[in-house]
């Protein structure tokens, strides 16, 4: 026992403080000493050399051009249990106090950037990402059609309903209460629930000749339009359960009927005034039948006029979103960082808790999907999470990771060498070039 300790003892190394290396630096560094021998000049007034020849900026040590030594610094004043990564400015601060160098608020700023602990579990205070892409609106009535579920809702009064049925049941539902009564749809959007990403769905919808269109990974936004309408409805309920005291699937039937038949800004009248050419009759809304009117003639004016409110509306809703959003644009082959849910109790990409990452990565880009989804090169073990995201959910990585080196395709020779092969080669970019025809005029000169 009192060996190994011996032996432990023996094998520690005791490093100098980092004041002592900078000194140690300093009389081995060429600026520094151009600097100690021109003291006296007027341009280094801000100089000053102590009685060990210790050069000082304005009462701050100097440090010399060593980039391991200021990263050593950089690396005590951000990660230590001391410091507890503060922001650029605050590690500026605080290191201006003690220390300089040249470009040095430059130099703290790109390294608290490239930070990867920073850069995952940091809270951004910016605009979202990514400006609003309307989808193409439907040149009729029931030819593009949003679907979605409402899940979550108390027992019924009468009889019990169960919360998910087989796929089976929800085509014949799909088809007695929307085939039957509207025909075909051209599109189906949704999100991407285990129905609407079956196969037997897809089957289905391509047999009929209908595209299914799916929302990105963990963006409801794709589908805002029947999510506000779930919300509207839900209200609806809740209102009729409170004021008349009754079950929600008694209020079911009149709750899609008072929807329906109620004044919609977008289009500037009822949805059943778009869809039969007049609202439905009710004890407020009554018409007599010396007042009716042939409707035919008039029909094409108020689809034109429904399109019209519907394109200016859009453009309207576009605009309002817009302006509380940032652009954000990635390039193939890019990292990034993917966001993970902050909602309590959440469970995502195997983060889940108060002091998860807000971030996990980083991850590839592979491909641009649309001009606001991307698709990234997950690891094995997301192999079940849809591999395109919005923009909202991603943070470009400023630091981007080095490449792994598979050290089992290296053959060792026996005198212990080995051929070096470069991992990848990259084509030159234009700055490279340039520097490269600079180079060679500056030879010739």
């Amino acid at each position: 026992m009192a060996t190994e300790q011996l032996v432990e003892l023996y094998n520690l190394i005791i490093e100098p403080t980092i004041k002592e290396q900078i000194i140690a630096t300093q009389k081995q560094d060429k600026g520094m000493a151009y600097i100690c021998e021109s003291i006296d000049d007027e341009k280094r007034a801000c100089f000053t050399l102590d009685d060990q020849g210790i050069l000082w900026f304005k009462g701050r040590l100097v440090v010399p051009k060593d980039m391991e030594l200021r990263r050593k610094i950089l690396d005590e004043a951000y990660t230590s249990m001391f410091t507890m990564h503060p922001g650029s400015n605050k590690m500026y601060q605080d290191l201006k106090q003690k220390f300089w160098w040249t470009r040095m608020k430059r130099e703290i700023a790109k390294y608290v950037s490239e930070c990867d602990v920073c850069q995952r579990v940091k809270a951004d205070h910016l605009k979202p990402a990514g400006m609003l892409q309307p989808l193409a609106l439907p040149a009729w009535k029931w030819e593009d059609i949003h679907m979605d579920f409402i899940v979550g809702l108390p027992l019924c009064s009468l009889h019990t309903v169960k919360n998910q049925y087989n796929a089976q049941k929800y085509v014949e539902i799909y088809v007695s209460r929307i085939v039957s009564l509207h025909g075909v749809p051209r599109t189906i959007t949704s999100d991407r629930g285990s129905l609407f990403v079956s196969r037997f769905w897809e089957q289905l919808q391509t047999a009929l000749g209908t595209t299914s269109i799916h929302s990105s990974a963990y963006h409801p936004q794709t589908s805002g339009q029947v999510e506000r309408v779930n919300q509207i409805l839900e209200d609806m309920l809740r209102a009729c359960a409170l004021t008349y005291s009754t079950k929600w699937d008694e209020c079911l039937p009149l709750a899609e009927f008072a929807y329906n038949n109620s004044y919609q800004k977008s289009l500037e009248m009822a949805h059943f005034e778009a869809l039969y050419g007049r609202r439905c009759r009710t004890p407020l809304n009554w018409s007599e039948p010396g007042e009716r009117v042939t409707f035919g003639p008039d029909l094409p004016k108020s689809k034109l006029n429904s399109y019209s409110n519907l394109k200016i509306a859009q453009s309207r809703q576009k605009s309002y979103f817009d302006k509380r959003r940032r652009p954000l644009v990635f390039e193939v082959d890019d990292h990034v960082y993917l966001r993970v849910s902050p909602m309590k109790g959440v469970h995502r990409f195997g983060v889940k808790g108060k002091l998860a990452p807000r971030y996990v990565g980083p991850f590839k880009i592979t491909e641009q999907c649309r001009p606001v989804a991307y698709r990234l090169e997950l690891p094995p073990h997301l192999a079940a999470v849809h591999d395109v995201f919005h923009v909202s959910q991603l943070k470009k990585c400023l630091r981007v990771p080095e490449e792994e080196v598979d050290t089992s395709q290296i053959q060792i020779e026996p005198d212990l060498t080995y051929e070096e092969r470069p991992i990848k080669i990259r084509p030159k970019t234009e700055n490279h070039e340039k520097k490269n025809d600079q180079l060679l005029q500056s030879t010739m000169e």
